[in-house]
């Protein structure tokens, strides 16, 4: 014959009383432990993420090359073309790489936008410590 039990058992142990010392009881302080540590980490990659876009990822100032040539052991130049505000000014960093990807050359380079003009073409000669491979524009941030 098989035994059935009536009875449930509780979810919780039941220790002896004054054995193990005093139980806490679950309250707020975990909770509110962990709402900081998640609104903190909100904070701090909204912080970073700011930060990046406004290094990186300004639209207004978007810079393409169009071409790159007359390559010698000294010199590249880039040709590019950089969209700014109207009126704007912008650095564009510019670079050249070896064959090897090492870099050759960095150069930051001002460009500002006549009135009434939203687009500006730049033809750079980039002076390199060795012979390049291609020549690029890193990035373009606004003038200060």
């Amino acid at each position: 014959m098989t035994e059935t039990h009536a009875t449930f058992a509780s979810t919780t142990p039941v220790f002896p009383p004054g054995r193990y010392g005093r139980r806490r009881t679950p309250g707020r302080r975990r909770q509110l432990l962990t709402t900081l540590l998640v609104v903190t980490v909100l904070v701090a990659l909204t912080a970073v993420s700011f930060r990046l876009y406004r290094q990186y990822g300004d639209p207004a100032y978007d810079a393409q090359v169009i071409t790159y040539g007359e390559i010698t052991d000294q010199q590249v130049v880039v040709n590019f073309r950089v969209n700014l505000p109207e009126g704007g000014a912008a650095v564009c960093v510019l670079r050249a790489r070896d064959h090897a990807g090492a870099e050759v050359a960095r150069e930051e380079v001002p460009v500002a936008a006549a009135d009434g003009q939203r687009s500006v073409t730049v033809r750079h000669p980039l002076a390199t410590s060795a012979r390049p491979f291609i020549g690029e524009v890193v990035r373009c941030r606004p003038a200060a």
